[in-house]
């Protein structure tokens, strides 16, 4: 069993970079090059965590002997025992607009749609289109998601705490809220045309 963590960053300097790149292009394309990278390097269990210590890794065994009967793990703050720590009204206002959102028009049944602590399996990614990604943005996570649900496979939610970034600052644009809300009416379209 051989697991290997994906974890984007931008400007935060204290963390290692196995994959360098010029500019910031994108969390989606970033975490495609990691993918990539991950089954080219032989990974069974391919996990994407953020950078900035928000996600716990000491919920990774946990995660990962969930894997052992699902093809994707999500790391949730939205099922018992999970939580958020350190966000504002705005911020719980705005994510849990989002989820509804997504859950609403792609028919998502995970709870966490918007997570982005999660492991796959490498049988999951080599299914998946990974050049025919839309999103390059935050709108990743539930485009990713609503490929691996629409492909039949078992997704299933672990409880996570997540504490609000203690290092680094928030990459939120507006340009990405646009782009979110962009891709899931085109993943909308797609999915009301089949």
């Amino acid at each position: 069993m051989k697991p290997v963590i994906v974890i984007p960053t931008y400007n935060e300097a204290e963390n290692i970079h196995l994959i360098t790149r010029p500019a910031k292009l994108g969390l989606g394309s970033a975490y495609i090059a990691g993918f990539k990278k991950a089954l080219e390097i032989g990974a069974d269990y391919i996990f994407e965590m953020d950078a900035d210590f928000s996600h716990d890794p000491d919920d990774i065994p946990r995660m990962l002997e969930s894997a052992q009967t699902a093809d994707l793990v999500i790391g949730s703050r939205k099922i018992p025992d999970g939580k958020i720590i350190g966000w504002g009204l705005y911020r719980k206002f705005t994510s849990n607009g989002a989820m509804w959102f997504s859950r609403l028009l792609l028919g998502l049944k995970t709870k966490d749609v918007t997570s982005g602590f999660r492991c796959f399996r490498r049988r999951t990614l080599e299914s998946i289109p990974l050049d025919e990604i839309k999103s390059n943005g935050y709108a990743f996570q539930e485009e990713m998601l609503y490929r691996v649900q629409k492909a039949g496979f078992k997704i299933a939610e672990e409880p996570v705490t997540f504490i609000d970034r203690r290092a680094g600052k928030s990459k939120l644009s507006k340009k990405d809220i646009v782009e979110f809300f962009l891709i899931i009416l085109k993943l909308r379209k797609i999915k009301s045309s089949q």
